[in-house]
This record gives structure tokens, sequence and C-alpha cells, in this order.
């Protein structure tokens, strides 16, 4: 159709789309390209059935939004960005997280799709505050939120259960109001 795009947004160099059960073969030899990046930080899957299961959470999880960072020149998948606990009512809330695949990593595509990500969530999502929650060493995660604006709230020990123990992790966060002055 003219005039449509298959992207939900666009920036100069990247376009973010829903993720789909067919990107599975794409997204998990990313993955595997990717392991040394991710890790001991996160843990995306790299196989069909955990891919399979990964995608079904985050399509048909109403609490859920998952987007692909796709470069507009050739629409390969640069990374990923998640909206999960989304939490409607007076809180109007999101928690992201995200990754850069090894091949597109320190080219600022994450930092554009990022920026492509908050807007939809603040404007077409109608969310008030997106909040990240980072290791204290994942020094790359760390500086992708603050480049991005979101701003350290504080300090939460043992929060997340990653690679078999509780880690602790620093909390960022991004309110609409921040984003529009």
């Amino acid at each position: 159709m003219p005039g449509t795009t298959r992207y939900l947004a666009e920036g100069p160099r990247t376009g973010i789309r829903s993720i789909t059960r067919e990107d599975g073969a794409e997204f998990t030899a990313r993955v595997r390209e990717s392991k040394a990046l991710h890790q001991p930080w996160l843990f995306p899957p790299g196989a069909p059935a955990a891919y399979a299961s990964y995608a079904g959470r985050l399509i048909d999880d109403p609490t859920k939004a998952g987007f692909l960072v796709c470069e507009k020149d050739g629409g390969g998948i640069a990374g990923f960005i998640n909206i999960n606990n989304i939490v409607e009512g007076g809180f109007l809330c999101g928690a992201l997280g995200y990754g850069a695949f090894a091949h597109a990593a320190g080219r600022g595509l994450m930092s554009e799709g990022l920026d492509l990500v908050v807007r939809y969530a603040f404007d077409t999502l109608g969310l008030h505050r997106l909040e990240i929650n980072v290791q204290p060493d994942n020094a790359a995660s760390i500086a992708l939120a603050r480049r991005r604006g979101f701003r350290l709230e504080g300090f939460s020990p043992n929060f997340l259960f990653i690679d078999g123990a509780w880690r602790d992790h620093e909390r960022w966060a991004l309110t609409a109001d921040m984003v529009r002055t």
C-alpha cells in the first residue's frame, strides 16, 4: 500500500517494529553471534523453542510489548527492546529491557531505537513512566540509559534472579514530563 511503512516509528537510521513469531531464525542467529556481548548480563533465547516461548509471551501478554530495532538500510535486526510489567491505571508504567546484537553494537543504533521506543511508549501507549533496572557493573547499559536521559533513582539489592543468583540492580527512570520539557 503506498505511503505505509513497516515500522511503528522511524529515525534516520533505524525503525522499530513489533516482534513476530516469524523473526525467530534471524533473532536466534544474532543471539548466538552476540553471546560474548550479552553475558553475564543478559540471556536472550538462542534456540527456536526458547524463541517461540519468548515471542509468544511478548505477543500474547497485554502487560508486555516487544520491539525489534531494525536498520533501515537492509532491515536487519540490530537489537531488541521490551517493555515488561506494563501497569495501567494510576501508575502508567513499564520496565524496559534491551540488548544490542554484536554486529550493531557501538554504532548508535540502539540509542536511536531506544528514543523511538520511549516516544512510542509515551505517545502511543500512553505510559507516564519507564524504568530500567541494570546491574551496577553493566557499563554499556548504564551509559545507554544515561545518554537517553534516564535518571538514577536508587539501588535494589538482590533484585532479579539472573544466571543462577539474585543480582543487585540500579534503578533508572524517565517520565513523559522529562521528555517533553
